[in-house]
């Protein structure tokens, strides 16, 4: 694993974006997304499989996550910021990509692969679609207005267990990877590894159902739509709806909601051999 860094820039000035990448750097690039609260460490397990097969695989951290800057102004923290900032790492490759988004990573890939002269050759949307459900965002708003501070590391994975649950069934060894990466020094403990003001855009207003088939309509490439069965994020109707179009594939990930952690070698296989055709 290598990591890398670009300048971006932002209406509040420039910042950096950092990323974490496997495998040979001559090789055809894959970008991987992170949702809402997490990192790009989250991909490790599939960019260590998709690098060691020959891809350069680039897991970024969106701006006010992981290794990235903050940013002064919480209510930057917003898909067109991110999308700019996820321009800049484009240009820095020049050339195609494929794109794996997780959630709010999914949602900037579907942005970006929407616009005109866009460099996304293929897309895996993991657990996000067309439209939201104003009940998921009212979830995602109440998730968001917490800000919790733990003793130790133990007591982060604890609380990654419970409110990560739906990621599926998760090893011993996942969950202490994942708390690991998931984790920063605050007030003498340690917190999840992002800014707490990320959660201000969100919280500041009442939850609304997010409807994204306008954007959705505008992208032609071919799209693996990953769901986990038990998801309240993108429901089964919504799923179906994408999945009729002839240039979608859908898969179902049982025991998973929102989102399959793309970890279990059954579903890294899965994005792989998507990723892998001509």
């Amino acid at each position: 694993m290598r990591d890398g860094a670009v300048r971006w820039l932002s209406p509040a000035g420039f910042f950096t974006l950092r990323w974490w990448e496997w495998g040979p750097a001559d090789g055809a690039p894959v970008v991987c997304v992170h949702g809402l609260t997490r990192n790009g460490r989250d991909f490790d397990a599939l960019a260590q499989a998709l690098g060691a097969a020959g891809r350069r695989v680039i897991c970024p951290d969106l701006p006010g996550r992981g290794a990235s800057d903050w940013l002064p102004d919480p209510m930057l923290y917003q898909p067109p910021v991110y999308i700019a900032a996820l321009s800049h790492l484009l240009a820095r490759i020049d050339g195609p990509v494929d794109w794996v988004g997780t959630s709010l990573g999914g949602i900037c890939g579907m942005a970006i692969a929407a616009t005109p002269g866009h460099p996304i050759r293929r897309l895996v949307l993991n657990d996000i679609g067309a439209f939201v459900p104003q009940e998921a965002m009212a979830r995602i708003r109440d998730y968001m207005g917490q800000e919790p501070v733990f003793p130790d590391l133990a007591s982060l994975e604890a609380h990654l267990r419970l409110v990560h649950a739906p990621f599926g069934p998760l090893s011993d060894a996942q969950w202490q990877h994942l708390a690991e990466t998931s984790a920063r020094r605050a007030d003498g403990g340690v917190a999840l590894h992002y800014d707490p003001a990320i959660a201000r855009p969100i919280v500041a207003q009442e939850a609304q159902a997010l409807d994204m088939a306008a954007l959705w309509s505008a992208v032609r490439l071919p799209v693996l739509l990953i769901r986990g069965a038990e998801s309240d994020i993108l429901l089964p109707e919504t799923a179906a709806e994408m999945a009729a179009r002839p240039n979608v594939e859908l898969a179902e990930i049982a025991r998973a909601g929102h989102a399959p952690a793309l970890v279990d070698p059954v579903q890294i296989a899965l994005v792989a051999g998507f990723l892998a055709r001509a």
